[in-house]
């Protein structure tokens, strides 16, 4: 005999999360009308929500099983709904767990390191965050360009962290990492310098315009010292960077081309960057490579593409006029200061390695972020940190916590589609194109509360019970028992057959039906 069982699955976007999201307990709560619950939910987390529905490029809509139906839920919009309303009603951030005690080290206010110090903060420990620049955000700050992330959205989620007791000391550059923590009296550091060194390229020239690096232009820009640019602008590679330092250059009054090896499908680029940076009037070459360089004449040599999407010379060049030139190949993290470390080991790029707590070969000293062997992005930087912040807390309290057991993920072959109404995604608008590359004002407008909580209630809550109702009316035998709100369901075991017409009822799986046990059927 089967008897039925409540439990919940994973929803494959809270999988797809890198920060860790509880992203369906969230939008439950929007839908609820409850917007300041579901905040507190998302800032266990995440303490940059506003900051995070700008510049994450939301892996996890991508996995969302609406998304194989019409469209995901526009989880980013909803979060930066939230981020936003938080500011303006100036929501503080959780209180702090009793003093520890412990002291920690952070080194690098950018998203890794405002992540982990958020979360030792809320532990109890004493954070302090060495920051080599002069504001907190690290690359946030000084390689997203305004006009996609606005400075006053950063600092106040910036600010509500420091309100929290984390110390920030800035302009202070470490050259010492042993030296700091001993006369610190830290008990633990956190290593998160990022990635800000661009990459360079051996290209022939010979009186040659300018040649930049486009975190250099960026890191300019911001502070207001952008160096003055000619009428053509070309920018080398094919990433988010290469993006935005072609939009920022048509903001300065050029008119830039980019210049890429591959074609569009095998950019690193996300595919909307592109499209934005093209729907500016940004010229872009694909499957073109620099051969040299004299004066404004950069040589190009045609590529085309092997079966692997590798790119293969062809021998045949082009030649395209530009006054400058920035590259934007990628960054590299600067760690030689770390090089004297006892037990720190360095990749073939130079980046940290790290175990599977974060921890570095040196006992007490844990590293992440860009810094460390991963894919560069903000959220991932921003897990980094949460993770890395429960292992230093275990390190200080010299105690483990089991790691919770992984549940099965709620894939779309499990839900019950016919339960679900068709409902397209609210869009977010944007400013109007003539008026985007007249200065660095927010292109992408917000949702409204409106259309926030209708975006929320198109998420199906895949394998989570969302009290629908649907077991309650189904059982023959009124052995489905309501607990109230918000308590979801019982069983009665007296009254069930184990028919299964609750769990055949269930829209999102939140239903299994197992094996009587032994005892109950000798009863």
């Amino acid at each position: 005999m089967r008897r039925p069982v409540y439990r919940d699955l994973l929803p494959p976007c809270n999988n797809a999360c890198p920060a860790g999201e509880n992203i369906q307990a969230w939008l439950a709560k929007v839908v609820e009308g409850d917007a300041r619950g579901a905040w507190e939910i998302l800032v266990q987390d995440n303490p940059l929500p506003a900051v995070h529905g700008r510049v994450c490029y939301h892996p996890c809509e991508s996995s969302c099983n609406r998304g194989q139906l019409e469209s995901p839920v526009s989880i980013h919009a909803v979060e930066r709904y939230l981020g936003d309303l938080a500011l303006a009603e100036s929501w503080p951030l959780p209180r702090p767990a009793p003093p520890s005690g412990k002291r920690a080290l952070v080194v690098g206010a950018g998203p890794a390191g405002l992540s982990c110090a958020y979360h030792l903060a809320r532990m109890g420990h004493a954070v302090v965050v060495l920051e080599a620049g002069p504001v907190a955000g690290g690359m946030m700050h000084f390689g997203i360009p305004a006009y996609r992330l606005p400075r006053n959205i950063l600092d106040a989620e910036v600010a509500r962290i420091a309100a929290m007791g984390v110390t920030f000391v800035f302009n202070h550059k470490v050259g010492d990492l042993t030296g700091e923590m001993l006369d610190g009296n830290f008990d633990a550091a956190f290593l998160a310098i990022g990635a800000g060194v661009g990459k360079k390229t051996e290209i022939p020239a010979r009186e040659a315009g300018k040649i930049l690096d486009a975190v250099g232009f960026l890191r300019d820009v911001e502070l207001g010292s952008a160096p003055k640019l000619g009428r053509r602008v070309a920018i080398y590679g094919g990433g988010n960077t290469a993006m935005d330092a072609a939009r920022v250059a048509k903001r300065l009054g050029a008119e830039p081309l980019i210049i890429y090896r591959r074609d569009r499908e095998h950019m690193p680029a996300h595919s909307f960057e592109a499209d934005e940076a093209l729907e500016e009037g940004v010229q872009i070459h694909w499957l073109r490579t620099i051969k040299s360089i004299e004066e404004t004449r950069i040589e190009v040599e045609v590529m085309t593409l092997d079966e692997n999407g590798r790119p293969v010379p062809t021998g045949e060049t082009e030649v395209l006029d530009a006054d400058d030139l920035i590259l934007a190949l990628g960054q590299d993290t600067d760690t030689s200061f770390l090089r004297n470390v006892e037990g720190l080991e360095f990749g073939s790029d130079g980046v940290i390695q790290v175990n599977s707590e974060m921890m570095t070969g040196r006992p007490g000293i844990f590293a992440g972020g860009d810094m460390a062997p991963s894919e560069r992005t903000v959220t991932i930087a921003v897990g980094h940190g949460k993770r890395a912040a429960r292992s230093i807390d275990r390190y200080l309290r010299t105690q483990d916590r089991p790691e919770p057991k992984p549940k099965d993920i709620a894939h779309l072959d499990r839900l019950r589609l016919w339960f679900f109404a068709d409902a397209a995604a609210r869009i977010q608008h944007q400013i109007p194109l003539n008026e985007r590359t007249q200065g660095f004002g927010e292109v992408v407008q917000g949702l409204t509360e409106a259309d926030a909580e209708f975006e929320a209630k198109r998420c199906f809550s895949c394998g989570n019970c969302f009290e629908c109702d649907g077991c309650y009316g189904a059982c023959p035998e009124d052995a489905i028992v309501k607990l109230g709100p918000g308590l979801r369901y019982a069983v009665n075991f007296d009254l069930c057959t184990g028919c299964g017409a609750c769990f055949d009822q269930c829209p999102v799986h939140a239903i299994a039906l197992v094996p009587e046990p032994q005892e109950a059927l000798a009863r």
